[in-house]
């Protein structure tokens, strides 16, 4: 558009080419834009995810923020390199995951298998969380663990066994560290020795930022989010499907949607697609987890030989459609 003091004219043009100038200058390099072999007048902003959460992202909403742009008379949109899916923590490189509590015993009128060969909290919990992990960070390369267990026994306190000792032969307190293919690496404590703690459940730290994840066991929950203010904020509840509460527990109603698994493996082998619990990601994951054990009982770092890509979330039109 070009304006004159007695008209205004409007063209359409193509950016034939566009060149990045960096010539060097009394203050060290240029940064200037030459289009169509001219050079112009920059004036923009910088343009950052959308939304917290991209699944709330609509078409409408991306060109009403573009129109914004327009309306203040900006040519040049610089789109932000950071993100953790589009959101303001730059690369993750480190957290920490804790799944913690004092055992199934207390509740469980038989609980021998918890503490069994191929039970512990490691194979019990963590799929939940390392599954979680490797949806939002990639799939793990390497392991190392030590793991111990409290006591020899643990005593039924719940049913008509009440007050039997049963043997406990697997670790019951393991603490893992997991090194990523993207080069991150996660802390990682699964316990069933402890009785009270402060413990997030999830916490990612990315080098723009810090995100703090509910429990991964559940369905919903408070997810908070911290920038360079170094102050957490909870990140505004939004209008996904499986965050609905629909099921009474006896400590309350939650959302729980556990089939949505099995719904989204239906519709992708009907219609071809990848689907989210795949065999590949399935398959890493477990092979994660024993690679903890193995790690934590052999004393050394166990490198991990399966790999998996990363799902594409869920968004709230797709959750929708499963449920229906």
């Amino acid at each position: 558009m070009l304006e004159t003091p007695t008209e205004m004219v409007v063209r359409c043009i193509g950016l034939r080419q566009v060149e990045l100038i960096t010539d060097k200058d009394e203050a060290g390099s240029r940064f200037a834009l030459k289009v169509n072999g001219r050079e112009i007048f920059c004036r923009g902003a910088n343009w950052i995810s959308a939304d917290a959460l991209p699944s709330r992202i609509t078409p409408s909403g991306l060109r009403g923020l573009l129109q914004s742009a327009v309306d203040a008379n900006m040519n040049m949109l610089r789109v932000w390199g950071g993100g953790f899916d589009s959101g303001k923590l730059g690369k993750i490189m480190s957290g920490t995951a804790h799944v913690l509590g004092p055992g199934m015993e207390s509740w469980h009128p038989n609980p021998d298998f918890f503490i069994a060969s191929g039970g512990g909290p490691i194979l019990d919990m963590g799929p939940y969380y390392v599954n979680n992990l490797v949806n939002l960070i990639g799939p793990v390369k390497r392991v190392v663990a030590l793991a111990n267990r409290t006591c020899e026994e643990r005593v039924i306190g719940n049913g008509p066994r009440l007050g039997e000792k049963v043997p406990v032969v697997v670790a019951t307190n393991i603490h893992a560290i997991l090194e990523f293919a993207s080069g991150a690496q996660v802390a990682l404590m699964a316990s069933w020795d402890v009785w009270a703690h402060r413990h997030q459940n999830m916490e990612l730290y990315g080098t723009d930022g810090a995100v703090f994840v509910p429990d991964p066991n559940f369905f919903g929950g408070k997810v908070e989010v911290a920038g360079d203010d170094k102050e957490p904020k909870e990140v505004e509840v939004w209008d996904h499907p499986l965050t609905a509460q629909n099921f009474q527990f006896d400590w309350g109603k939650q959302a729980n949607y556990r089939g949505i698994g099995l719904a989204d493996m239906m519709e992708a082998v009907t219609t071809g697609r990848d689907y989210r619990c795949s065999l590949d990601r399935s398959l890493h994951t477990i092979d994660v987890l024993t690679a903890i054990l193995r790690s934590a009982e052999e004393g050394r770092a166990i490198d991990i030989v399966t790999t998996c890509t990363q799902p594409e979330a869920l968004g709230i039109e797709e959750a929708r459609a499963l449920l229906r």
